[in-house]
């Protein structure tokens, strides 16, 4: 007994198994022979790595103005209106003025081929290049275009044009057969683009975002008014508040026309 609880005295201990670790300290052995180091284990799948913000596109300035595939009906047009414009700057002035006589939207003119001097009376611009509604037929004809495609833009040029056209010469008409107006005024001359330019100014109002489109609608207003307040050819500048509102009128058939050519924004995920 004594032998046997000597032998248990001097016996060495016996080792305890080693805890568990705390999942937090677990030891990893890196490459055979060396070191042991400590790192957290993972607890879970990697984080995602977030996606790269998107940039937005460069400005591309030369869409302002029209190209030969992007806008061919004002590219085309306004190629016409150069040529027109040149021939009344260099040509014989008695020329030009029996051209311009020809094309213009009088009321006899129009009693006899509506049809022709309309289209005629478009191809001029009235105050030469010079004219402010040269830089607004550009800018404006060419955002339409982009925005609604040729066809619809030349539609709502076109019917601005001569909607506004006999909007102003009936009541003239009108009142030479009254007598408040001499025979003359029959044959007054009217040729030019801007009640063309007036109605897709309205037109494109209604695509552009909300500020923006109060603003060009009151900065032509204002110049409208400008003109009105003159009084230098009130029938004029009421026939570009004509076609001004005939241009807001098509905003259900642009913005329709608008949304099926823009083509959706696919989202993933």
């Amino acid at each position: 007994m004594e032998r046997t609880a000597a032998a248990a005295r001097t016996a060495p201990p016996t080792p305890l198994p080693d805890a568990p670790e705390p999942p937090g300290n677990r030891t990893v052995d890196l490459l055979d022979g060396m070191p042991r180091q400590r790192g957290p284990a993972s607890s879970g799948p990697p984080a995602a790595v977030p996606a790269p913000a998107r940039t937005l596109p460069a400005p591309r300035p030369w869409r302002l103005l029209p190209t030969p595939t992007g806008t061919p009906f004002t590219f085309a047009y306004a190629a016409l209106l150069a040529v027109t414009s040149l021939l009344a700057s260099f040509a014989d002035p008695s020329l030009v003025r029996a051209l311009q006589q020809g094309s213009s939207t009088d009321v006899a003119h129009l009693a006899g081929a509506p049809g022709a001097v309309l289209v005629a009376s478009a191809l001029w611009i009235a105050g030469g290049a010079v004219s402010p509604y040269v830089l607004g037929f550009l800018l404006v004809l060419t955002a339409l275009e982009r925005r609604v495609g040729a066809l619809h833009a030349a539609g709502v040029f076109l019917l601005g044009h001569v909607l506004a056209t006999v909007a102003t010469e009936v009541p003239v008409g009108l009142a030479v057969l009254a007598g408040q107006l001499p025979v003359t005024s029959l044959h007054r001359l009217d040729y030019g683009i801007s009640f063309g330019v007036a109605a897709v100014t309205g037109a494109l109002a209604g695509l552009v975002a909300r500020r923006l489109r109060w603003t060009l609608l009151a900065l032509f207003g204002a110049m409208v008014a400008g003109d009105l307040i003159e009084f230098a050819d009130p029938m004029t500048d009421w026939g570009h508040l004509i076609a001004l509102a005939v241009g807001i009128a098509t905003w259900p058939l642009v913005r329709r026309r608008h949304r099926s050519s823009t083509p959706a924004v696919v989202r993933t995920g």
